[in-house]
């Protein structure tokens, strides 16, 4: 479809940014000179007065640019070939690298001032906007270098950052697969995009043969993998080290402010929830027969009980589904579906998957490309999530405050889709599609907690090895892969000798310790959505959550909604949701 045949209310609003690109232009040409000027604020911080002008000058500036960046992206993203949307967005990255340098002196004048003025600033109340960034300075201080050294380690980064696009040249452009036959006996070439697709093929001849290609040719380059490996966890621990850490993963969480025992509780409580995991493969495995690794993504329940709801049906689904939140977010969801934050169709040229995009004083944009799959009906409900997030964060904070860490980014997100699939096999009275809900829901908890938190800890072992000396060999890290692959999935599968190279394609291992988001996200969103079903009264501690913005740790914050990740709580209730859901899912 192109994209003058769209229907104008599913083609998002950006004029709400700027009216036309004339307007872009003009504030290009006006905010360029006050940026590349904002650098003579520097050496004024010391001092009350000229504090405020520095941050008053520099909230104003960051607002003024994320608006020219979101709707040079926006629009570049209707059509990726656009030449002068690109030409835009490479004008704003241009932009935001003059900003970057001219306001480099920010974070190392600030930790250079004495204790005694950054408490008198913290406690001042005209400058509440500013207390969490000033007691996060404080508190990293200790972390942070002499102006020197803090320079060499800038310069440090982008040779380090090598290690990082070395492997992605390796994974996307120059690694070899071997051509497979498909389903239809098609022979075809073998990606990353198409794997996940043959994966879920029925035809396990297919699941193997795609299989085998895929670490056949990471098993070929893995003495290549483990050497850049390695040197990314080497980078991570001298980083860790030179700043005073006792490990890397505790300089990862200290950076967004959250206690690294929570980690720890995350990686032990799955632990202890692991038996009901290797319940839910055996039950797999007596469905399908002989089952290897390969075969963990294909469907046990057949995809005839697919949602093939067109746009506006699957809307009003997952309005349905949300109720429970209360009048007040349904119809935000419906002003969010009505004023056109939302870009539906998939047209030519339109970037592909799937985002939300806030822009603080506009309202969040939406990025869809909607299909007649269950997967597109619980993507509304994602990114809507996080749209709801920042409505809420830029609603209640002040510039400064309502970008929320990505310690807490996917946790609304994730309460839209749990409660939509709580939904949605409550009110399911066919058998079949209930039981593929009920398996979608214990798919999304294996690979969202249990495999997220399999790779974290792989993450763990490898930087503890580094640390205390010990070479990231090819062995060593298949071994340690191996052991975890076996720990996790439990008896009810084969586990194929091959996937213990699946370490050396997981693309997120080049930013060591985020995939733990992704599992606590999950257990956070888990307790929340069952907190709310089980009194709505609950959304109101939720509301606050949503509210927070960046005004405090995330952890803390997090707390607003009812988890704290430092209890048994929030992993005990995760984990008897996938047991009940199994228990419901072999009752039928």
């Amino acid at each position: 479809m192109k994209r003058n045949q769209v229907r104008p209310e599913y083609v998002w609003k950006t004029e709400d940014i700027f009216a036309t690109d004339a307007a872009w232009n003009a504030e290009y040409a006006a905010l360029e000179p006050e940026i590349r000027a904002f650098a003579g604020f520097a050496g004024k911080l010391g001092t009350k007065a000229g504090f405020v002008a520095a941050v008053e000058k520099y909230v104003s500036l960051n607002m003024r640019f994320e608006r020219l960046y979101c709707y040079a992206a926006l629009k570049g993203d209707e059509d990726l070939g656009n030449s002068l949307y690109n030409g835009m967005r490479d004008r704003a990255m241009t932009l935001a690298s003059v900003f970057s340098a001219s306001a480099a002196f920010l974070s190392p004048e600030l930790s250079a001032l004495p204790d005694s003025v950054l408490d008198s600033y913290i406690s001042d109340p005209e400058l509440a906007d500013y207390d969490y960034m000033l007691r996060e300075v404080k508190r990293q201080k200790r972390h942070i270098l002499s102006d020197k050294e803090e320079r060499i380690l800038a310069l440090a980064g982008e040779p380090f950052a090598s290690l990082r696009k070395t492997f992605e040249m390796i994974d996307n452009v120059d690694i070899k697969f071997r051509n497979v036959k498909n389903e239809k006996g098609e022979t075809v070439k073998l990606t990353n995009g198409s794997y996940s697709y043959l994966l879920s093929v029925k035809d396990q001849k297919v699941r193997k043969a795609a299989f085998r290609s895929m670490f056949g040719a990471f098993k070929d380059l893995v003495n290549t993998f483990a050497a850049l490996y390695g040197g990314n966890v080497k980078k991570d621990n001298f980083y860790a080290r030179v700043r005073g850490y006792k490990s890397a993963m505790a300089a990862a969480t200290d950076g967004e402010n959250v206690p690294s025992g929570v980690y720890e509780k995350l990686i032990n409580a799955v632990h202890g929830s692991l038996p009901a995991v290797h319940e839910y493969v055996s039950y797999r495995k007596n469905i399908l027969g002989d089952q290897h690794m390969y075969d963990l993504y294909v469907p046990v329940i057949d995809g005839a009980s697919e949602f093939k709801y067109d746009y506006e049906k699957a809307f009003e689904t997952v309005l349905a589904g949300l109720a429970p939140m209360g009048q007040e977010y349904v119809s935000m969801l419906k002003k969010a579906h009505d004023e056109r934050w939302i870009d539906v169709e998939e047209t030519e040229g339109k970037r592909g998957g799937a985002y939300m995009m806030g822009v603080y004083g506009v309202h969040p944009y939406v990025l869809l490309n909607h299909a007649l799959t269950t997967h597109s009906v619980f993507t509304i409900a994602h990114e809507l999530g996080h749209a709801m997030h920042s409505y809420y964060s830029q609603a209640a904070q002040p510039y400064i405050k309502s970008d929320y860490a990505i310690f807490v980014a996917e946790v609304a997100s994730t309460v839209n889709e749990v409660m939509l699939l709580k939904y949605l096999i409550s009110v399911t009275e066919d058998v079949p599609t209930k039981k593929y809900l009920l398996t979608y829901y214990l798919d999304m908890f294996r690979t969202t907690v249990y495999r997220q938190t399999m790779f974290a800890e792989f993450e763990k072992k490898a930087h503890d090895y580094d640390m205390k000396g010990k070479p990231l060999t090819p062995d060593t890290l298949n071994a340690i892969y191996y052991k975890l692959n076996k720990q996790y999935y439990g008896p009810g599968v084969k586990h194929d000798s091959l996937i213990k190279y699946e370490w050396a394609r997981i693309p997120h291992f080049y930013s060591a310790f985020y995939v733990y988001k992704y599992a606590t996200g999950l257990i956070s969103a888990v307790s929340i959505a069952r907190g709310i079903l089980q009194d709505a009264k609950n959304f109101e501690a939720y509301k606050k959550f949503l509210s927070a913005g960046g005004n405090g740790s995330p952890y803390e914050i997090l707390k607003l909604a009812g988890v704290d990740l430092m209890t048994e709580a929030p992993y005990e209730a995760a984990a008897r949701e996938f047991s009940e859901t199994l228990a419901e899912l072999k009752a039928l």
